[in-house]
């Protein structure tokens, strides 16, 4: 006992008020993804669930979708996905962030409404594109019409090609605001005094971009990048909602294939395989955000 005192006094006294959160994470993350992990090393479907019965094979689940055309095809989507929605909302974010770093009157309201998108419930913003992107009734369709691009309704959700170009649009209408965000809070964090010594010295827009504004931004981009990487890589009822993963596998993810497989097929074993690894890819890309991070304040 007096050891135990002793142990927690002084600068050890703050692992006292962690152990609440130790424990609340234990049970309600470390169980389920250890939990998890057990499931997909036996062979559990709905035929032998009701019997209780749990054999152990190992790495098999695992070498069986790796064989699987519809995981690759799902891995493949992941990453196409994943990628393309980083490009496009990082894109479209730094160059609102560059223009709500401008001093205007109507800067700070603007940037409040582009927060919208983000704060809506992800099964809102899906249904309402999904509505949006409709063949007969969706308004994509009657303003390409409009303006003289189209002359018959493109069935978007319904065709592999542009199915996952429906959804990609909707996840980055969803991202934009989180980008513009944390890079105008970057901005701010650059001095004045450097734009205003490069004008004197010459420098157009274009350079101060390229030499002060990129350079010293570079760790909020690494973050920026990095986090929209992790939100996006395991996005699920975006595209659930939308497409249900198709037509014909098309806009299958890792997340929804997982889904898929656990609670429409019922191969329960198999479905916690692939979530498995969804969760070693992100914990990878998560591993790289901290080393990431404590470098930017070692620098």
């Amino acid at each position: 006992m007096k050891r135990i005192k002793s142990f927690f006094r002084y600068d050890n006294i703050g692992l006292l008020y962690l152990l609440p959160a130790f424990i609340y994470m234990m049970i309600f993350v470390g169980y389920p993804i250890i939990s998890n992990i057990i499931l997909s090393l036996q062979n559990v479907s709905v035929k032998n669930l009701v019997k209780g019965e749990k054999k152990f094979i190992g790495f098999e689940n695992y070498a069986t979708i790796f064989h699987d055309p519809v995981f690759l095809k799902a891995m493949g989507n992941t990453l196409l996905f994943t990628v393309a929605c980083l490009i496009f909302q990082f894109l479209i974010g730094f160059l609102l962030a560059l223009l709500f770093h401008k001093k205007f009157r109507l800067a700070k309201p603007v940037r409040g409404l582009t927060m919208i998108p983000w704060m809506m419930p992800m099964t809102v913003t899906a249904l309402m594109f999904k509505f949006m992107f409709s063949t007969d009734v969706g308004i994509i369709n009657y303003i390409l019409k409009a303006a003289g691009l189209i002359q018959e309704n493109i069935e978007w959700l319904t065709t592999p090609g542009t199915a996952m170009i429906a959804v990609v649009i909707a996840n980055v209408w969803i991202g934009i605001p989180f980008n513009t965000i944390l890079l105008s809070t970057g901005l701010t964090t650059i001095p004045q005094e450097l734009y205003e010594s490069a004008s004197v010295d010459g420098a157009n827009s274009w350079q101060r971009l390229i030499k002060i504004t990129l350079p010293l931004l570079r760790p909020t981009i690494e973050s920026v990048l990095v986090l929209g990487f992790i939100y996006t890589f395991k996005v699920y009822d975006l595209v659930y909602v939308m497409t249900e993963g198709g037509p014909v596998n098309s806009t299958h993810l890792l997340s929804t294939y997982s889904y898929k497989l656990s609670f429409d097929l019922f191969q329960y074993s198999k479905g916690s395989a692939v979530a498995n690894i969804l969760f070693l890819i992100l914990l990878l890309v998560g591993m790289l955000y901290l080393k990431i991070t404590m470098q930017g304040e070692e620098d």
